[in-house]
């Protein structure tokens, strides 16, 4: 068994027409499939045969796909379902689902096994799904080694970390604890780079976020994200990033439950880096939710690539409340020129109830000024539509952004994610969620953000897009664009303001 050729595919699906409509084709990112790299390169450090297949990238049918599958004869084909946005792992599973039922249909022998962030908040519903036969609970990295060690059909209610059906009936097993931070580099010991595919150069086949490249088209491949650390160690409402670390199989637990963090070893994260450099890609994005929070790793981190020079152009997240200023100058020597700072409302007392408290008052001017003047370009994060929210109050927010003016926003309506405390509180209280994957997706045609207690769904989705549409054509921002990255840069921006969501909700 051990000495097979294939034990294990990796598979990331495509879901991005539905997800992103028209801004897939151009403007949407196309990152690297991160977990699917990090467990193939765990499997391969136990013993076992991997590789991966990503559909996205290879652009590839469904039909192309199941060949392609059936050709590397795995033991196992192992989905796994996370996102470029680290919320839409749900909204991946439009892909996901759609290729695992053609893939039962035409070799219904293969196992096929799904991991990922909307697995690990709603396991028993994806286990019950007829094309999945086995499911790997939170990340799945011990669970997945300990499956792969036996013929995947007997002995399963002894490994741990796992669901798999008997007779048709979706079975639980115990659960596996996720890999703890003093075995991070060895049970996770970084990204098996050489299994993706390519053109010409390693990773020219991914692309980096439109803004990322200073809006530049030239500039987005080749590309590379990778975390340097797992989890956060906050509670917010709307985020169910924690939910991969469960390690609880009770019905209704939220992300708020494991706020875990674990860090690799600011060492082995060097190496990462360096075998990147090695392979010509400067363009990268640190995928960590908190990397602006633990100076005892990201500053020794920061400092070896200060020193190493390598031009990288990266960027991270940070929220507002977490900017540590005497540390902008050491990341922009390092190469982050694009802070990601989380905003989320300009009413305090709202982003202090998603928050959970956790969110400190800060002067956000002040905050964003000074990332400015460092350096640094911001992208700020907004929600609208939280469960509190009035129309002034999402019109507060609107005028904070058009004030701050920064380089780049990101505007999404509430969703209560699966896996999240709200899509709990949701479903608790019989609020309305969406029918299908599609629904939890951001800029879907069929997204169905939750309504507050004094608007619709279909309120707060309008005002999304047309504060979306009152930001990339204000004129001060274009102006911005044009001083700041150049014309073409700026007619660039307007190309891509001239592509309007279609909303079901909305009647189109």
């Amino acid at each position: 068994m051990m000495n097979r050729s294939l034990d294990v595919l990796f598979v990331s699906a495509d879901s991005s027409a539905q997800a992103y409509q028209e801004l897939s084709k151009n403007y949407a990112a196309i990152e690297p499939p991160t977990w699917a790299l990090l467990l193939a390169q765990s499997c391969r450090a136990a013993g076992f045969g991997a590789a991966i297949l990503d559909v996205g990238a290879e652009r590839m049918t469904p039909e192309q796909a199941v060949a392609r599958i059936g050709e590397g004869k795995p033991r196992l084909v192992c989905f796994v379902v996370y996102g470029q946005n680290p919320n839409s792992g749900t909204t991946n599973m439009i892909g996901a689902t759609a290729l695992a039922r053609l893939l039962k249909q035409t070799h219904p022998d293969l196992p096929i096994c799904f991991v990922g962030s909307h697995t690990s908040a709603l396991p028993r519903e994806v286990l019950a799904l007829p094309e999945v036969d086995l499911i790997l609970l939170n990340e799945g990295v011990y669970a997945l080694r300990n499956l792969l060690r036996t013929d995947l059909r007997t002995d399963l209610d002894k490994v741990k970390g796992i669901g798999y059906k008997q007779d048709g009936v979706p079975v639980l097993t115990s659960p596996e604890r996720v890999v703890p931070n003093d075995r991070m580099d060895e049970d996770l010991p970084g990204y098996a780079w050489d299994l993706l595919p390519y053109d010409r150069t390693p990773l020219d086949l991914y692309r980096a976020h439109f803004w990322h490249a200073e809006f530049n088209h030239d500039l987005r491949t080749p590309f590379a994200t990778l975390y340097t650390s797992l989890g956060c160690k906050f509670k917010c409402d709307f985020c169910m990033i924690n939910i991969v670390n469960r390690v609880d199989n009770a019905e209704g637990v939220a992300s708020s439950g494991s706020p875990n963090m674990r860090f690799w070893s600011p060492a082995f994260m060097l190496r990462e880096f360096d075998k990147l450099a090695a392979m010509g890609v400067s363009t990268i994005r640190i995928a960590d939710e908190m990397f602006f929070l633990n100076k005892n790793y990201y500053e020794p981190l920061l400092r070896g690539l200060a020193e190493r020079d390598q031009r990288f152009r990266m960027w991270t997240y940070s929220r507002v409340d977490t900017v540590r200023p005497q540390y902008l100058e050491l990341f922009h020597k390092a190469g982050i020129n694009w802070l990601a700072l989380g905003v989320e409302a300009a009413n305090q007392s709202i982003r202090r109830e998603v928050s959970k408290g956790s969110f400190e008052e800060v002067d956000i001017r002040h905050i964003i000024k000074t990332v400015r003047e460092a350096g640094l370009y911001v992208i700020s994060n907004y929600i609208f539509g939280f469960p509190d929210e009035k129309m002034e109050n999402m019109q507060q927010t609107l005028q904070l952004a058009l004030e701050l003016n920064t380089e780049m926003v990101n505007m999404y309506p509430c969703q209560a994610l699966p896996g999240s405390p709200l899509y709990w509180t949701a479903r608790n209280n019989g609020w309305k969620l969406p029918e299908n994957y599609a629904g939890y997706a951001f800029l879907s045609y069929e997204s169905e953000p939750l309504p507050t207690r004094y608007m619709s769904a279909a309120e707060v989705l309008r005002f999304r897009d047309n504060a979306w549409q009152a930001y990339f054509n204000h004129l001060p921002y274009l102006e911005l664009v044009e001083k700041t990255f150049g014309l073409q840069q700026r007619k660039n921006v307007e190309d891509m303001a001239s592509i309007r969501l279609k909303r079901k909700l909305l009647g189109d």
